[in-house]
Formats: structure tokens, C-alpha cells, sequence
């Protein structure tokens, strides 16, 4: 495949405006499927299940197997909506959407249309220097998720090349929340860190709303990103393209940029662009061509027969609103100022994911310093090299009763990465692993002056030193001690003692 030609992002920005547009697919975390009883792979119990066990009759296609609707997604669809400052439709209907699924055994996708269940909202996004920005919601619906197709042989991974295709309908029928933005218009050249920000915005609102997984890694979260640019001083929109299903916030970013450079060099050359989807390659930071973007007359949408409109109560809709959870924008300012943390040092927490977390180790007792220090250094340094989320590897409770041990003086920081390695190895709890492996601190003052005496012996000339003011003379002590003690002795008391021998 031939490499794009690509313009300076700078060059294009003075060509060009970037409007963008977003789609966020939210899997609910609800126990059962959209429209039938079987477990619901989104479900973090369920995730790994094999192939093809988690399905009923509807997810299949099967002939006279009839969906009903599933209260808990409508629930959880109204509290997204109301937390994206939405209205809640009094009534709203599925319909049916038509094209070829050889991942939705029916052959259609049931979806709502024309009459979704929210619409109108607005959601506050925080870029990284604390700039808010509001955009534009114009619909939240309900709809399924179709299956997945896993195609086998090739070099790409994907269907061109395969020499065949091995579908896994568990998927089938996941409830999904689509959320589509209006046209975003004004983000310039902070478009790339726009997008970014603003799935990082839904995945902490769902999040926060208990309602979604929301691990893009896993596809809870998925992106759809619209990028289109128009010549400076043009008032119509350009020609819009799709990158489908991008599964991380980085991976946006760099999405966005890239479509931007490509369209610009296309256009800027006389070219025209195609209204297209397009797949995000992570490896080589490219997009590259999907299908012709369909538009909504070709899906053949009508209104879904077997399933009546959904209408909410007033009451129900209060309800739900009465139970929002604290909006996550407003929520990180309330915690920052709590916490006394710097701009930079809270957007390490909340760039990392780490916010809750956090906060819950401040909750068991860590001083917010210690907390962040741990989450955002030893901790996640470790989950990076492991390819896993830094919350799975150890609890809030556990980090803060290792801290603890710290405060006391039980453990210094480097015994303290020790006994970390053994809580995320499951030996135990701190406290545990200390007696096990026999890490705390020698705080006997008859054994270090035994072993200060020991150093000493073997350089006698730095007690003179240090009489004559060569106080850093003291080093050379204190390192021989803190080997001969395995790390185990307060390097801060040995100092004192040290000192204090001397002015004998």
C-alpha cells in the first residue's frame, strides 16, 4: 500500500480549520444482553468467556426468537444521557438498521433512529493545562453491539488475505450507548489533544456512573473519530472520514493528527477527499482506507416492529437524576485543591487514570503525597512493564497500610519497593511480607553502632576528618553500614551516630 503524503500539521493549520466530529460507543456493564437473557460478555465477570457460550436464540438470528427490551440498559441509557446534559425523549423507538452483518446472525442491527432516548446536551471537557471546553452533544441511543469476527491467515489481520473467518457471536447484542457529537468547530491545533480529552471525559462520566467497564483495551469504550477540514474563510464544511473503533486515548490523538496532515496534503494539492471509513494501524501510526461511509437513507431504517417505544416516567427520569454522581471535571478541581497538588502533579493522576485510586489510598490513611508518589511512580512503572492497569495489580488499602510502614519508620523506601514486589506477587499483606522476608529496619542502636564501629575500623581516618570539618566524610561510613546491614538500618540514624562518635 502506498504511503500518504503528508502536510506539517503548522502548514495545515494555516491552510485549513479542522472540524471534528466524535461517536463513542459505551458497552453497558449490565448482567444480560440488550434484548435476551444471556450473559453479558461487557460484564467484568464475563469478559473471558469462550467463544461462542454466552448467546440465546435472538443473539443467533434464530427463526420466531423475539428481543425484549432490557429495563437495567434503559436505566443506565437515561443516567448517561442526564450526566451528558441531555433531554430525556418522553418516548423513543428502535428501529431496524439494514446492511449486511455476518457478525448479527438477523442480518440487521435493532438501533434507534430518528427518535433517540436523549438528545441536546453538552459535556465540559479539561484539556491538560485546565482550558474547558464545552462540546456539543446532539444524541445518546441505545442500540447492540453485533459480534465479532476474528479472520485467520493473511499478514494484516484483517479480511483481505484471510484465508477464512471465525465468528463469536458473544458480543451479539451487547447493550451499547452510541453518543454523537455535534460538528466541533474552533479546537485548531489542540484538535489531536481535544479528541483525547474528550473520550477521557465520557470514559470518567461513565465510569463515575457505575454503568460501563469503560476498558478500551477490552472494547467497552470504542471511538469513532470524524475529521473534515475546510479552506480558511470557507464556510461549508469539507468531506468528512471516519476512523473506526480507536481503542485508546493516545491512539485518538494520534489519529486525528494524522488525518489532518493526510487530508491536508490531498486538498492542498487539488485533491478531493473521499467521505470514507478508516482503520487506525497502532504499529505504523497510519490510517488507511475501510469502506464508502454509508449515509442514513442506504441502512433502510425503519421502525422495529417486534419492540414497543420506550417511555419513561417522569418520576423515573428525576430519580435517576437525583442520583448523579459529581460531574469528573468538576470533581478533579474539588480533589485537586483538597489534595494541595500542582497542576502538573494532578494531571500526572489524572493523565494516568489514577484518580480514584488516588483518592481511595488518601481514604485508608496515605498523605496525598505519598499516594500519588506511588501510583504514579513504582506502580505504574511496574504495570507498564507487565501491560496491565496499575489498579490491578494492588489495592488503595494495601498501598496506604504500606505507607504506613514508611510513617513509622518500619520501612525505608527502598525495603518499602520490596515488600511492594510481594504484594503484587500475593504474599501477603505489608505487614506480612516484612515478618516473612525479614525487611524492617534495624532500629537497635547496640547493632549499628556494632557495625558503625566495624566501618570504622576499616577506615580510621574519618573520625579526624570529620572533626575537621569534613562532615561528608560521614558517607563513607554510613554506605559501609547500610551494606553491611542489607539496606536494613535508618541511613538518617547511622548519620547521628556517626556524628555523635566523632564528638566524643
Amino acid at each position: 500500500m502506498a504511503k500518504d503524503a503528508l502536510m506539517d500539521f503548522d502548514e495545515a493549520l494555516e491552510l485549513f480549520e479542522p472540524v471534528l466530529g466524535f461517536e463513542v460507543h459505551v458497552e453497558l456493564n449490565t448482567e444480560t444482553k440488550m434484548f435476551s437473557a444471556a450473559p453479558n460478555p461487557a460484564h467484568e465477570s464475563n469478559h473471558d468467556a469462550a467463544p461462542n457460550t454466552l448467546v440465546a436464540p435472538v443473539d443467533m438470528g434464530l427463526p420466531g426468537a423475539l428481543p425484549v427490551v432490557n429495563a437495567q440498559a434503559v436505566r443506565s441509557s437515561i443516567s448517561l444521557g442526564l450526566a451528558l446534559g441531555c433531554s430525556i425523549a418522553p418516548s423513543s423507538r428502535f428501529a431496524r438498521k439494514n446492511y449486511f452483518y455476518p457478525d448479527l446472525g438477523k442480518n440487521y442491527q435493532i438501533s434507534q433512529y430518528d427518535e433517540p432516548i436523549a438528545f441536546e446536551g453538552q459535556v465540559e471537557v479539561e484539556l491538560e493545562d485546565g482550558t474547558l471546553v464545552q462540546i456539543p452533544i446532539e444524541r445518546a441511543h441505545m442500540e447492540e453491539d453485533a459480534g465479532k469476527l476474528t479472520h485467520v491467515g493473511g499478514a494484516t489481520g484483517r479480511i483481505q488475505g484471510a484465508e477464512y473467518s471465525l465468528v463469536d457471536y458473544n458480543r451479539a447484542g451487547v447493550p451499547l450507548v452510541e453518543i454523537v457529537t455535534k460538528p466541533i468547530f474552533g479546537a485548531e491545533g489542540r484538535a489531536p489533544e481535544l479528541a483525547a480529552a474528550y473520550v477521557r471525559a465520557i470514559r470518567d462520566i461513565v465510569i463515575a456512573l457505575g454503568i460501563s467497564e469503560a476498558r478500551m483495551e477490552r472494547g467497552n469504550l470504542r471511538c469513532d473519530a470524524n475529521v473534515s477540514l475546510r479552506p480558511r474563510g470557507q464556510e461549508k464544511l469539507g468531506t468528512r472520514t471516519e476512523t473506526k473503533n480507536v481503542n485508546s486515548m493516545r491512539s485518538v490523538q494520534r489519529a486525528v493528527r494524522y488525518e489532518i496532515q493526510r487530508q491536508a496534503a490531498i486538498l492542498a494539492a487539488g485533491g478531493s477527499i473521499t467521505q470514507e471509513t478508516r482503520h487506525w494501524h497502532e504499529d505504523t501510526g497510519t490510517t488507511s482506507p475501510g469502506r464508502p461511509k454509508s449515509d442514513a437513507d442506504d441502512y433502510r431504517y425503519f421502525p422495529e416492529p417486534d419492540l414497543l417505544p420506550v417511555a419513561p416516567s417522569g418520576a423515573l427520569v428525576e430519580e435517576l437524576r437525583a442520583a448523579l454522581p459529581e460531574q469528573p471535571v468538576a470533581r478533579r478541581r474539588r480533589l485537586k485543591g483538597e489534595w494541595g497538588f500542582t497542576d502538573l502533579e494532578f494531571q500526572d493522576v489524572a493523565n494516568g487514570g489514577l484518580v480514584d485510586v488516588v483518592e481511595a489510598t488518601i481514604a485508608a490513611g496515605a498523605a496525598p503525597a505519598a499516594a500519588r508518589k506511588w501510583w504514579t511512580g513504582e506502580i505504574t512503572r511496574i504495570a507498564n512493564l507487565q501491560e496491565l492497569e496499575a489498579s490491578d495489580l494492588v489495592s488503595p488499602e494495601a498501598v496506604a497500610q504500606l505507607q504506613a510502614l514508611v510513617d513509622a519508620g518500619t520501612l525505608t523506601d527502598k525495603l518499602a519497593r520490596q515488600v511492594l514486589e510481594g504484594m503484587i506477587a500475593d504474599e501477603g499483606t505489608p505487614q506480612e511480607i516484612v515478618d516473612a522476608r525479614g525487611l524492617a529496619v534495624v532500629s537497635d542502636d547496640g547493632a549499628l553502632i556494632a557495625a558503625i564501629d566495624e566501618a570504622l575500623a576499616a577506615q580510621p581516618d574519618v573520625l579526624e576528618k570529620i572533626r575537621d570539618g569534613k562532615v561528608q566524610a560521614a558517607g563513607a561510613v554510613i554506605g559501609a553500614v547500610m551494606k553491611a546491614m542489607k539496606g536494613q538500618a535508618d541511613a538518617a540514624r547511622v548519620r547521628e551516630l556517626v556524628l555523635e562518635r566523632a564528638a566524643q
